[in-house]
């Protein structure tokens, strides 16, 4: 995907043949997207006709408290859910289109998942287990260079009873990233650890976003997370709120919560 075009300011409109500056797509594009589970006569509505955009290489901050229906978009724009209307394409293709196969793919070549749970191989290590994914991937990276991306190059023959909270996690995202996915999706991969674990994979996560230019969304209901990026988009009642621009991002470690 081609970046934006950059002009310099006196040039800018000044030849009446050379094309204007081009916006680079968006790699998320969501239009109206409403999500609603019937239980009996029960409706609830968990999105309601959501848009969003997402370009390539931000790092995305989506805020809000349980049942706001940050989950529920995050699995339909990953592919593990499907709206009830609305639509949500990936680059050029529209995914809410997409049979289980075409799902599968989508999920397999272009998208990383972290969750809160680690969901580790406990009889593989560290480097067995983000080879799993190595194995089916079109253009990975090697386990090796994933685990150093994270901090654990020291601990790659480690099994993750060996490991402590944070460097398991840590292993769950360079098994994400080791298939070198366009987009890195997070749903509260702090959420089962303390302040000062959290900060590393805070760290882990900003250095993946700045190294392999994978646009990064990150879920939580942790307000002090939104001063590490690019825009922060806030959920309420299954619709966005808000969204905002931070002028100046934090590091990890000047945050604290």
């Amino acid at each position: 995907m081609s970046s934006a075009t950059s002009w310099p300011a006196g040039l800018r409109g000044a030849c009446r043949w050379c094309p204007e500056p081009v916006a680079a797509p968006p790699v998320f594009r969501a239009e109206a997207l409403t999500k609603t589970y019937r239980t009996g006569e029960v409706e609830v509505q968990a999105l309601r006709a959501v848009d969003f955009e997402a370009t390539a290489g931000e790092f995305v901050v989506i805020l809000g408290p349980s049942g706001s229906g940050k989950s529920t978009f995050l699995n339909i724009i990953g592919g593990l859910d499907t709206p009830s209307s609305g639509r949500a394409c990936f680059m050029d293709q529209e995914i809410t289109k997409l049979d289980d196969r075409g799902l599968t793919r989508y999920r397999r070549d272009h998208v990383g998942f972290v969750f809160q749970f680690y969901n580790l191989m406990p009889s593989l290590t560290a480097r067995e287990n983000v080879r799993l994914v190595t194995e089916i991937a079109r253009r990975p990276m090697k386990a090796e260079e994933a685990l150093e991306m994270v901090g654990l190059a020291q601990r790659i023959d480690h099994f993750p009873a060996q490991l402590s909270g944070g460097e398991q996690q840590r292993v769950a995202i360079a098994r994400a990233i080791a298939k070198n996915p366009e987009v890195l999706l997070c749903d509260e991969p702090m959420g089962a650890l303390d302040p000062a674990t959290g900060v590393k994979v805070l760290e882990a996560l900003m250095r993946v976003n700045e190294v392999t230019g994978a646009t990064t969304l990150v879920i939580t209901h942790n307000a002090a997370i939104q001063d590490l990026a690019h825009r922060v988009v806030r959920f309420g009642n299954g619709a966005i709120l808000g969204v905002e621009t931070n002028a100046r991002r934090k590091a990890p470690s000047e945050v604290s919560w």
